[in-house]
């Protein structure tokens, strides 16, 4: 099975998004916290957006010197 690493990011936002959904509704579900989920879930964003920042640099960089972004074929991050 050959996996595409854009792919691979945009699985793994999905999977981010899923967690800020739920702490936004859990902030929603437990009024005593206050807005520690919205603030939590701002934080994720954040550091999801860095994320991806430096995911699609490497991709881009393994893509300009093997010329594929298939994980399965990218299994040595040698120069």
């Amino acid at each position: 099975m050959r996996r595409n690493a854009v792919v691979v990011f945009m699985c793994i936002e999905l999977m981010i998004n899923a967690v800020n959904l739920s702490l936004v509704a859990f902030a929603d579900y437990l009024p005593a916290a206050g807005g520690a989920g919205v603030g939590y879930a701002v934080l994720v964003i954040a550091v999801a957006a860095a994320e991806v920042a430096v995911g699609l640099a490497i991709a881009l960089a393994v893509y300009r010197t093997r010329r594929t972004v298939n994980v399965d074929e990218v299994n040595l991050m040698k120069g």
